[in-house]
Formats: structure tokens, sequence, C-alpha cells
């Protein structure tokens, strides 16, 4: 079985391969002051509530965001899994021409899911990740990685405004009745959700525009499952890309 660990700036994925089947998933907080000892008692108690033992892994792809907690992930490889691991970084077989400025530069994630969507669609793509950052890439009908856009989050968008307009309250992401609100909190509701359909909206268009094509959007993320359903553009979801992404990575360098 593989395990593959997806670690973002905000939460942590983990997914276990049975071949190409995903079998089992986790999310759970990234923990920058974690050491190896405290990262192996959580997964060894996630995988004490499965079905799955550890020694059933025979092989880990890890993709992460967060450079100090690598060197802590490789450890925890090596001491809990005895594996050392596929680490997503430059010079690793993607399959994907990147033409980026410096592709050194481009997220370990981006590259993920664009590779992820691009062997699933075959076809020209925009891929919307719902992460800490909202991040847009563009692959062309070639399978070619052309850059994109990042935007601040969602919940970081939140947190700056419930931060510094004191008056206003924290409220619950859900998708309010109707664009007008009609209390402080429903209006703040519009704001953020039809706002931010409207931000995704307006990015995926300009993009088609640029690149002269129609290109399908997709997304994934935490935070698809809220924007997807209200944005004219994004017509498909799939919350597990950047695991199968490792998966597929993983597969073209061993």
């Amino acid at each position: 079985m593989l395990l593959v660990i997806d670690v973002g700036n905000t939460h942590t994925v983990m997914g276990v391969f049975d071949g190409d089947k995903l079998v089992q998933d986790w999310r759970i907080r990234t923990e920058e002051d974690h050491t190896v000892d405290e990262y192996g008692i959580l997964i060894t108690n996630l995988y004490f509530s499965s079905k799955i033992a550890l020694k059933d892994i025979k092989d880990i792809a890890i993709s992460c965001v967060v450079p100090p907690l690598l060197v802590t992930l490789e450890e925890l490889c090596k001491k809990y899994f005895k594996i050392k691991p596929l680490v997503i970084e430059p010079g690793i077989k993607t399959g994907m021409p990147i033409y980026y400025d410096n592709p050194k530069e481009v997220g370990a994630d981006r590259i993920v899911n664009a590779v992820a969507a691009y062997e699933k669609y075959k076809q020209s793509l925009i891929v919307v990740d719902f992460g800490t950052a909202t991040t847009f890439d563009y692959i062309s009908a070639n399978g070619e990685y052309h850059g994109g856009v990042i935007a601040p989050g969602i919940t970081i968008s939140c947190e700056a405004l419930f931060k510094r307009a004191s008056k206003l309250p924290h409220v619950e992401l859900i998708k309010p009745m109707s664009v007008i609100g009609k209390d402080t909190i429903s209006s703040m509701q519009s704001g953020i959700i039809f706002g931010y359909a409207s931000l995704v909206d307006g990015i995926v268009k300009r993009i088609r525009k640029e690149v002269k094509s129609n290109s399908k959007a997709i997304a994934t993320g935490g935070l698809a499952f809220l924007i997807a359903p209200i944005s004219e553009t994004i017509s498909d979801v799939d919350e597990y890309l950047t695991l199968k992404g490792l998966r597929i990575l993983h597969e073209r360098n061993r």
C-alpha cells in the first residue's frame, strides 16, 4: 500500500492507496512545531482506528508547502515506517512541461493538482484549489503547465475582516438565502460567499479570455464544496485530486 501526505499551511491530508484505489483518508491540522514522535503517535492512533496496519505501508509520497515540516516528516517515515519517502520537489519526473519563469517557485501541491487533473480529463483545464490561499492553475490541451493566479483564501480573508472591523461578528460560512441581506450576519455571509464566488468566476473568465480557450474549470480543496455549487464557471469538484496526483507521481518516479 502507498501512503500519500499533502501538507498545507492549515491542514494536512493523508490517504492510503491500494493500487489505484483510495481506501482511507484523514485530514488533520498542520502543526509546524510538532516533533517526530508527536506526529508518530497521531498517525499510529489514526491507523489504529482503521483496518490498516503500519506494516501494510510499503511506499510513501509527500507534498509539502511548509519547509520546516519536511525534515520532520522524512524522519517520521524512517523511524515509524522504515521507508525513505518520495518528496515532490524540483527534479522529479512529472511528465508535464512547466512553463514558469522559475519552475522551482511553483508550489508542490499546484504541480500535483495539475498532473492529476490532466491525467483525469486530458484537455485544457483551470484547476481551482480552495486552501489557505486560493490558487488557479492553467494547463494547456497538450498537458503543459503555464502558471496561474494566487489569491487570499476565504478563511484568511474572513479573519482579516473580523479582526479589523471590531463591530462585525464572526459568522458561519454558509450560503445566505439572498444576495441582499436583511441583517448584519446575512449581509456578511452574502459578501463573503457570493463575493468570493464572483472572484473565482471573474478570474476563470479572464484566464479563458487570455488563453483563448473555454478551458474546463474544476475545483478541489477544503472549501470547494462551499463555492463550487454557486459558481458559474466551475463544472466539477474532486476533493481527492491532490492525493490522486501524489499517487500518479509516485508511479512515475518509483
